[in-house]
């Protein structure tokens, strides 16, 4: 029997066909994913035996009776003749891992993976097949743009996929978005860019308009890695790169309702009568608040949530490093997490600009609260921020709007909130991820409208009064109680969180148990009336912790 080979498009390298299968099209030696047809898309997602694909509506075939260098319904029939498909998508109704979908996926080799008239149908039959059946959607791209063949037909269908889309938001229906190499134009700028969530495979390039075009426009050298999976994270633009082999596992996780939340008991878990709390010196607090060994919001993560995934970028601009959030799974229960993230190392603090947000952080942030109200999903914010960022950047990019609709967003979201301040608590910066159903605070934790540094050299135009300052403010967790602003301390281990982070994970998981009991099963429109209402009574003579 004779030994196939395949060769790699990115390296050249020669691959065992065998292996290169086992492999799913990537190659061993340099990563290169090769492109794959739609039906080898469908076969790999999808369990096997449970495709079932969907049918397509009738369309125009040639609606402008095109002639290039052959006529438009020559070019057709070689290409269907050449791929064996209909056109260049395939949509199908399958499983993965048990998770019931409806998947389109795009084939490059059918006219360059163009969206005409069939494309823009099929998908949008896909997209009503998501919205009767409940069931996620999920469109894998590949493709140059809208086919020009059909002229203002196929530019139309960027419209049509887009309603399609906008249609399933006011549903509720998940949708996600795999990009493959390469994903341009009309289909980028339409449906592929407009799902919940966008994971690309490594090195796959998106965008409006191709490198070749820019640079005859504007006669620049573009700089490397243009357009890259890797240059789209670091801009905001997409959410994750999953290697081929993760795809299934990813695309699961993200969607898995999973089981319910353990009915576990939570006596004792917060904090609510203030004479269970001893009166600390307020410096000494909030200065074990600052310490860098205490846990950061990732190794919260990493012991209470399973499966965390995180999803990055706002979509707009860029992918604050300050703010991490995911979906993941909190005893069970699908949840979004969104957290401040400092460090422990000085290099691990600058890289993560010491938790101190910019308006691409909190424009993250907004953007996973809404994914988790169109999803169902309960939201966590861990609060550990000096506040934040300051500097030129940070207000030409609107510090302040993206303050103000974090806070907005909050108050009215329609889905469980609990917010809990695990460190600093520094003034609007951290309020912006602090308007919830339930705020509680870490024994060892601080929540003010400023440092107390910032306070002694505003009002006694010295920061060596600080502690003074501190002590003025009442922004320990004693007070905090006190005054109604939080509605329970969560203890830490024995001369706080940094002793014994396990420990300290634990009572935060209780914590966590204790509040979500409370605000759980209850109808979303008196937990909206109830959440308003508390902060309506803020300031009031007769203000009472909800």
């Amino acid at each position: 029997m004779a030994v196939t080979w395949a060769a790699c498009d990115g390296c050249g390298s020669l691959v065992y066909g065998k292996r290169f299968a086992r492999e799913l099209g990537v190659c061993p030696e340099c990563g290169h994913h090769s492109r794959l047809s739609a039906p080898e898309r469908l076969a790999q997602l999808l369990d096997p035996g449970s495709a079932q694909r969907l049918a397509v509506a009738p369309t125009l075939v040639d609606p402008l009776e095109f002639v290039d260098d052959r006529p438009y319904l020559k070019r057709l029939g070689q290409a269907r003749e050449r791929t064996g498909l209909q056109d260049a998508v395939v949509c199908a109704r399958g499983r993965i891992l048990g998770v019931e979908v409806v998947v389109g996926a795009m084939d490059f080799r059918f006219l360059g993976g163009s969206m005409g008239v069939a494309v823009g149908e099929a998908i949008a039959g896909a997209a009503d097949t998501a919205a009767r059946d409940r069931v996620p959607l999920i469109l894998v791209t590949s493709s140059g743009g809208a086919r020009m063949q059909e002229g203002i037909w196929s530019l139309l269908q960027m419209a049509k996929t887009s309603q399609a889309l906008a249609e399933l938001d006011a549903l509720g229906v998940p949708t996600i978005s795999v990009i493959t190499d390469p994903t341009y134009a009309g289909v980028a700028a339409s449906f592929a860019t407009l799902t919940d969530v966008i994971i690309s495979e490594p090195g796959a390039r998106m965008g409006f308009t191709g490198p070749r075009v820019i640079m005859e426009t504007i006669g620049e050298t573009l700089p490397e890695g243009f357009q890259t999976a890797e240059t789209l994270l670091r801009c905001g633009l997409i959410d994750a790169i999953r290697p081929r082999g993760e795809l299934r596992a990813t695309l699961a996780g993200l969607l898995n309702r999973g089981r319910p939340a353990r009915n576990a008991g939570s006596g004792g878990a917060l904090i609510r009568r203030v004479e269970e709390l001893p009166a600390r010196d307020a410096w000494q607090v909030v200065r074990q608040a600052r310490d860098s060994g205490r846990p950061t919001a990732l190794d919260y993560i990493a012991q209470l949530v399973d499966g965390f995934c995180e999803l990055h970028g706002d979509r707009a601009a860029g992918d604050c490093t300050a703010i991490v959030g995911g979906i993941g799974r909190v005893e069970g229960r699908p949840t979004m997490i969104i957290a401040n993230q400092k460090g422990h190392t000085t290099s691990e603090l600058i890289a993560r600009n010491h938790g101190m947000a910019t308006p691409d952080g909190y424009r993250k942030a907004a953007r996973l609260m809404r994914l988790a109200e169109k999803w169902g999903l309960p939201v966590i914010t861990l609060i550990d921020t000096p506040g934040a960022h300051p500097g030129v950047a940070a207000e030409e990019h609107g510090q302040a709007i993206a303050i103000a609709e974090s806070v907005r967003l909050m108050s009215q979201l329609r889905t469980p909130t609990v917010a809990v301040v695990t460190g600093e608590g520094g003034s609007g910066g951290a309020l912006a991820l602090a308007v919830a159903d339930r705020v509680l605070c870490l024994a060892g934790a601080v929540y003010s409208v400023i440092s107390p540094e910032g306070c002694a050299a505003i009002l006694w135009r010295d920061r060596a009064h600080a502690p003074r300052a501190a002590a003025a403010l009442r922004v320990d967790a004693r007070e905090l109680l006190g005054m109604g602003i939080v509605d329970g301390v969560i203890p830490e281990p024995a001369g706080g969180a940094h002793n014994d982070p396990l420990l300290a994970a634990e009572l935060l998981r209780h914590g966590l148990r204790a509040a979500f009991a409370e605000v759980t099963g209850v109808p979303i429109d008196e937990l909206l009336a109830a959440r308003r209402r508390r902060y309506r009574e803020i300031g009031r003579e007769n203000h009472v912790r909800a």
